[in-house]
């Protein structure tokens, strides 16, 4: 998409198209759906199959019912949503126009996805996490399949008529995510004929359980529009509005998503069951000593990814973007909003760790209103640095990051004033000082590493991939030599389980064959 649309007011447009659908699908279907049905479902899964179905089917009536009331109001009022969403549009010929085209076009994968999403929560329940995980692969290869051949036929390859067809390449992906996940259904004995079944009690008790699943969702979806608007509306030294914020943004985050994924969500899905055992059973000291360790080894990844991610980030959005309609230009600005997007990387792995602790100890009510909080938070900052400050849409993708960091700050002061001492702050302190100082030592090698390749290789293509294979193997191992000078524990702790998995691991015999699980 980068090189066929690069960064200015087509792509800008087909993002607004697809963030629209989006918003409505995080509030509703993979967000608050999704937290609420997949306990109900697995109780019922316990009484049986057949009352399991019973409830899978009425959701799945429902579910399809409301999101084609919603898709047909999107549909029909995308003029009065791309206006709220992106005002700044209207002052760029056909840019409004297109934007509403795209989000008509679109509004359909609301529906697909958010079948998608209660037929991935079905499976997960059933134990099956494979074929659900690899649903949104399936999306990529049928948005992108479909796409471009639309694009390169019917289309004839213009950018207007590029845009439309991956558009409609991204419906086909919907389509594709929900269909690979059916022959899984029916062999677990889910993919059954929808039954509309409004009374049902279990379909209640998830109406009821989405409630502040919804708010909290809800205030995530509030930022996001705001920050759209201002990006939307950021104008140059010539009092003109700019076009490519709104893409550099996008950009920018795909990067820090990738940290974010592998290491936030991972250590997150990790320490969940066993919080919620040891909070279920009462055992508060090794709840505590579980969070501890969860958030100590996410300090340990998320730090010098911040600092990697700041010093090295032109070059490795240079390195895969930059080429086709993806000029040198949009990988500085893209650089920039990485920059300030990285330092919000502990904030939000640290809040993905955090909140699930809440739900865990019963309590819904906390992370509902440090979400409420953030909203009113996020709109003062990126008034201020937008509108006073002048700092474009960078200064957007700093809100974001102090949003994020203030978040975890205040999850993290009220679960310690509930459970008491013993979650380390002190010791999560010292060792977040000690990561800082090794990642500071890494960025400033990685500086110095960096300007050296360009040096060598000039600006182009060449140099940022030069530098990205240069840098981070060395930026890897200066971090963690310094680190273990340092003594940071998490490094000791990683290092000496490593050494007793090498040292452990078993040995054949001569002339025996490897052991199967080797």
């Amino acid at each position: 998409m980068a090189r066929l649309f690069g960064a200015g007011a087509i792509y800008d447009a087909f993002l607004l198209g697809t963030r629209i659908p989006n918003l409505t699908r995080n509030l509703f279907a993979e967000g608050a759906l999704s937290s609420a049905f997949v306990p109900v479902f697995s109780q019922y899964l316990l009484r049986g199959r057949r009352e399991a179905a019973a409830l899978s089917s009425a959701v799945t009536t429902a579910l399809a019912l409301s999101a084609a009331l919603v898709c047909a109001a999107g549909i029909w009022w995308s003029p009065q949503l791309v206006d709220l969403l992106a005002p700044g549009f209207a002052s760029v010929p056909g840019k409004r126009q297109l934007a509403i085209l795209l989000t008509r076009i679109m509004f359909p994968f609301l529906a697909l996805v958010g079948l998608a999403a209660q037929a991935m929560g079905v499976l997960n329940a059933c134990n099956k996490f494979g074929v659900p995980a690899l649903a949104s692969t399936f999306f990529n290869i049928g948005s992108l399949t479909v796409g471009l051949a639309l694009g390169f036929t019917v289309g004839r390859g213009t950018p207007l008529g590029l845009i439309v067809c991956m558009a409609c390449g991204v419906v086909a992906g919907g389509m594709l995510q929900l269909v690979w996940q059916f022959p899984s259904l029916r062999r677990e004995g889910f993919l059954a004929w929808p039954q509309w079944d409004p009374h049902h009690p279990g379909l209640r008790r998830i109406g009821r359980l989405m409630a502040p699943a919804l708010v909290g969702s809800a205030a995530l979806q509030i930022n996001v529009m705001v920050n759209t608007n201002f990006a939307s509306s950021i104008t140059g030294p010539n009092g003109q509005i700019i076009n490519g914020p709104v893409s550099w943004l996008s950009y920018a985050f795909r990067f820090l998503q990738l940290p974010l994924g592998l290491f936030g969500a991972a250590i997150a899905s990790a320490m969940l069951p066993d919080v919620s055992r040891a909070a279920a059973e009462g055992r508060m000291e090794e709840f505590r000593a579980v969070l501890q360790r969860a958030l100590g080894l996410m300090l340990l990844v998320t730090i010098p990814s911040s600092a990697g991610l700041a010093v090295l980030g032109r070059s490795m959005i240079g390195a895969i973007y930059q080429g086709g309609r993806f000029s040198a230009y949009d990988t500085q600005q893209t650089a920039v909003a990485l920059g300030w997007y990285a330092l919000g990387l502990a904030g939000y792995s640290a809040a993905k760790i955090l909140a699930p602790v809440f739900y865990a100890l019963d309590d819904a009510r906390t992370p509902m209103l440090v979400s409420i909080a953030s909203v009113v938070l996020n709109l003062a900052l990126a008034w201020t640095l937008v509108r006073k400050v002048g700092m474009g849409h960078g200064g957007l993708a700093l809100s974001t990051s102090l949003v994020a960091t203030a978040g975890a700050a205040a999850l993290f002061g009220s679960l310690r004033s509930r459970v008491g001492a013993g979650i380390g702050g002190r010791a999560l302190a010292w060792s977040a000082l000690k990561i800082g100082t090794a990642s500071a030592v890494m960025a400033l090698v990685c500086h110095f590493s960096s300007a050296w390749a360009h040096g060598q290789w000039g600006a182009g293509r060449g140099a940022h991939l030069a530098d990205v294979a240069l840098s981070i193997p060395l930026g890897a191992a200066i971090f963690f030599a310094t680190a273990l000078a340092l003594r940071v524990p998490e490094v000791e702790a990683l290092s000496a389980a490593c050494y007793t998995f090498v040292r452990n691991a078993p040995r054949p015999e001569a002339g025996d064959s490897p052991p199967r699980d080797r």
